[in-house]
Formats: C-alpha cells, structure tokens, sequence
C-alpha cells in the first residue's frame, strides 16, 4: 500500500506551480510582439516608458517587463516601423501583444531594379580616436545620425558604414598601448537611413529593420555591409544613424536591459539615468561642419537636435570642440 503524501513530497511535485506563483507575485512578465495578420513576431519594436526610459523586444519579439525593476510604471507605448502605435497598460500584462500593420505602409516602399552598370567605389573614411575623454556613451534612450551631402547628380548607391568605436583596456594604465587586453562587449546596435527634409532627418529610405552587432573583437571600426540593400543616396543627401539596443549573448541574441540607475537631484526627488553602453563612439573636431544630429527616442513627440552649442546640451564633448561623430560609408557611383 502506498504511503500517504508528505509535505516535501508536495513541495516537489508542486515546484512549477510555485516558481509561476513567484514570478506572478513580483511582477515579472515576459511578453511577445506579434504581427496581428501573419502572426510573426515583431522584431526589436520600441516599448516605451513614455518618461524618457524604455527597453526594445528582442529578434523574436520578445521583451521582459517587472514591477520590480519598474513599480511606477503602469502603461507601455509600443511601437515599430510599419504597425501603429498604441499604449497597453502593465496591469495584467498579456503574453502577446499584437500589432496592427500600418494601412499606408506599403506606400513608402521603393521597389529598384537591379543596376547592372559600371561604377567606382568612393570612401568617406571613418575619424578614429582612442582618447576615453573624447567619446560619447551611447544610451538605450538615445539615437545619434550623421549627415552625408551628395554634390552631384551621379546615381550612388551605399554599400558599407563605418563605425567607428573606442576600445576600452582592462588595465587603465595600459590603455594608450594598441597591444593592451581591451574590455569585452557585445552590443546590438539598430541602423537607420534617412531622406534630408530641411536640414533635418525625415522619413527613412528602408522599409525594413538593421541590426549590427559590435564586439571587441572587430576592432576601432565596425563595418555593416548593407551591399545586398537597396540604398541609394537622394539628390538632397542622406542620414544615417546609429542607435544602441543593448548587450546580447555570445551567439548575438539580445539581452533584457538593466535596471536604471537612479539618483537623487538637487531638490531631493529622484531621477532614474539609462545604463551606458559599451563600446564609446569617438568624436572629432576635424569636421567643420555640425553633421551629427540626435534625438532622445523614448521621449513622447521627440524630435531631432543639432549637436551643437545652443541647441540645450550640456556636454564636455562641444566644450572641447568635438561636435561630431566621425561616421565613414563606402558607396558606388554609376558612370552613366
């Protein structure tokens, strides 16, 4: 005859039950974005705190939201280049979070022939530079883009971006040495093209989500072949831009982003501070021209900044003269 049940045997039998009861208990959700006609996951969509904060689902539309790590927050902005916008609160949070595709969508989409023609490759070289103090730390909340003039009317399609980094060394006082152990990262960062509208960043030339990933390995210029795209430069130039979705695995998976740190100001409330991202982005001051554009994108109705004095940023790097992020692209203009 069997014996009679015990308390540890319950425990044990019952252990999923209770990790479910202890996840339900400290808010913890994982969720999935998912395209509401196909059923495909939402890559890297933008979930938004709507305070200056957010995170970014990952490759499989996947995100991770915890009152724990955020007990304020108790609606979500959600949102992805070709699906409307919408909000959901955090109470309850479903599983799956579907998206409605954008009814005019399809209209942005620029189909191109093959060009099977004569060209050169042009390079614009990327500005590299190894100094800690002449770096910006890219954020989760931020998106910087760099503008490329086009000065004539020959067709030019890009093919590569440089981005240039600055690697990090294990030991401070080695760091001027190009031999020192430098610091690992993985970071996926998203790449954006877009059209000049009076000087500034307007709609995006692809109707389609790039991803790089940068590691330490790579060394001071990460180069993202974007040969396969369809990317031409309009006649009014072009912008591109870069912006940081956080660190992932060693197989390139995105990982779910820290906690932000929080401190107190002046008047005694408190302010919480996105996480810095490795690897650094150098600026340089051999560019004349102001070129370099950013734009907080968890901030309801951003806009893009000039990177330059008077524009309301308060940063070491303009005080210094370092007013631009030395981006480099590779590119092929057609002869005839």
């Amino acid at each position: 005859m069997p014996r009679s049940m015990t308390f540890i045997d319950m425990l044990f039998k019952s252990t999923p039950l209770i990790l479910l009861l202890c996840c339900v208990s400290l808010g913890f959700s994982q969720t999935t974005i998912k395209d509401a006609q196909s059923q495909y996951p939402v890559s890297y969509a933008t979930v938004s705190f709507n305070n200056g904060n957010g995170l970014f689902a990952n490759d499989e539309g996947e995100f991770i939201f915890t009152k724990k790590i955020y007990p304020d927050i108790d609606t979500l902005y959600i949102s992805a280049l070709g699906y409307k916008e919408f909000k959901i609160a955090t109470l309850n949070l479903p599983q799956i979070i579907q998206m409605q595709p954008e009814t005019n969508a399809l209209d942005e989409v620029m189909i191109t022939a093959k060009i099977d023609r004569k060209f050169k490759v042009e390079d614009i070289k990327p500005y590299l530079d190894d100094d800690y103090y002449h770096c910006w730390l890219p954020t989760v909340e931020s998106e910087i883009a760099v503008y490329f003039n086009n000065p004539d009317e020959a067709l030019k399609k890009i093919t590569k971006v440089h981005f240039p980094v600055t690697l990090e060394s294990r030991d401070w006082e080695k760091r001027k040495r190009s031999n020192a152990d430098k610091k690992p990262f993985s970071t996926l960062f998203r790449v954006k093209f877009y059209n000049n509208v009076n000087g500034f960043p307007g709609k995006e030339l692809l109707f389609k989500t790039l991803v790089v990933r940068a590691t330490e390995k790579g060394g001071d210029a990460v180069v993202f072949d974007v040969s396969e795209e369809a990317i031409f430069i309009p006649q009014s130039g072009v912008f591109v831009s870069l912006q940081v979705l956080g660190y992932t695995d060693d197989n390139g998976k995105l990982l779910s982003n820290k906690k932000y740190k929080e401190i107190k100001s002046r008047d005694g409330s408190v302010v919480k501070i996105p996480t810095n991202f490795r690897p650094l982005l150098p600026f340089t001051d051999e560019i004349p021209q102001n070129r370099t554009y950013i734009k907080r994108v968890f901030v309801n109705g951003n806009n893009w900044t000039r990177f330059e004095e008077n524009s309301g940023f308060q940063s070491t790097l303009l005080q210094a003269g370092l007013n631009n992020y030395g981006m480099g692209l590779t590119f092929n203009v057609y002869k005839d």
